[in-house]
């Protein structure tokens, strides 16, 4: 699969210089130029916000499950969250394991295979709830 990009490049080249010549080369490089270009502003775009946040964190892990989708790559779900995730598997291994928690302790951690997600499970924490509620007793009538 990643010959093609190179291959349609290639084809769009010979076909630009059979119809135009040179000014159809230099056009088809024009735009394959533009085109990286805008590539590489997106990513550092998303790499410098990332880099003003804490690494693992994320405002709120329960919308970054609901707008999870698989297949979608590392850079995608960088832009989502914002901030780069705390690494859980070894450097360089796949498939590479990412969490991202926020402020009331919910994770969501993620599995990319080859830079794109495969699967992810949102980690609530056990409720604890501090003050139980009492209830009146049945039988008392409000005065």
């Amino acid at each position: 699969m990643k010959f093609l990009v190179p291959l349609g490049l290639a084809v769009l080249l010979i076909v630009a210089w059979q119809s135009q010549g040179w000014a159809g080369v230099a056009l088809v490089g024009g735009g394959v130029a533009m085109w990286g270009l805008l590539h590489i502003t997106r990513m550092m775009t998303v790499l410098k916000r990332a880099a003003h946040q804490p690494v693992g964190w994320v405002g709120s892990a329960v919308m970054l499950n609901a707008r999870l989708r698989p297949g979608v790559n590392l850079l995608h779900v960088l832009a989502l969250t914002r901030a780069l995730g705390e690494r859980l598997s070894v450097e360089g291994a796949e498939p590479e394991v990412f969490r991202w928690t926020d402020n009331g302790g919910s994770s969501v951690q993620a599995e990319f295979a080859q830079g794109k997600l495969v699967r992810w499970t949102l980690n609530r924490p056990a409720e604890t709830d501090a003050t139980p509620t009492q209830q009146p007793p049945a039988d008392t009538a409000p005065l």
